[in-house]
């Protein structure tokens, strides 16, 4: 199979798979019912809720509560310093993209050999060049450290906003009786 043939297929059908009005609205469908407990920023930012915990027990009882209660918004942040981490570091994301297309490049050859005029390389041999391709560049993106600032940053969020944000009053007479 020749390499102009290869990204054909790969493009017309990985865009067509995607982009069919079937998918779109399955995954449509799906993410309205992840967000549909998604709480209005007034609520989530309502400041006027926000106090310091009197000891570690009423701690634990806010971010229990919070956590299972703003679960969406939790998720939505996330999602959102996930998109910064990537967004500012370039290299990482073109090493993503170039380890996603070849992955995806020589999957569609279905084990078949790649042929570019007098060269042909066999799916090992084109998985082994992926990997000394993008070892070194991965190790340059450095992902470790984005997914350890991911970590932390998403950790402080949440939990800060758990840890300060009051229970409802309903709840403090539910738990009482």
């Amino acid at each position: 199979m020749s390499l102009m043939s290869a990204l054909q297929s790969v493009n017309i059908n990985s865009i067509s798979e995607q982009l069919s009005v079937d998918n779109i609205k399955e995954t449509l469908h799906s993410l309205q019912g992840k967000f549909s407990s998604l709480r209005t920023p007034q609520e989530f930012f309502d400041v006027r809720h926000f106090s310091k915990p009197a000891n570690f027990s009423e701690l634990q009882q806010r971010v229990t509560y919070n956590i299972n209660y703003y679960q969406s918004n939790y998720i939505a942040i996330v999602l959102l310093l996930s998109i910064y981490a990537l967004v500012t570091n370039i290299l990482l994301m073109i090493v993503i993209g170039l380890v996603g297309g070849g992955l995806a490049i020589i999957s569609r050859l279905g084990g078949q050999d790649l042929t570019i005029g007098s060269l042909t390389l066999t799916t090992s041999q084109l998985y082994t060049g992926l990997l000394i391709i993008s070892l070194p560049l991965a190790f340059l993106a450095s992902p470790i450290s984005t997914i350890m600032w991911l970590i932390g940053s998403s950790c402080v969020c949440v939990l800060s906003h758990a840890s300060f944000m009051e229970k409802p009053i309903e709840t403090v007479f539910e738990e009482t009786v």
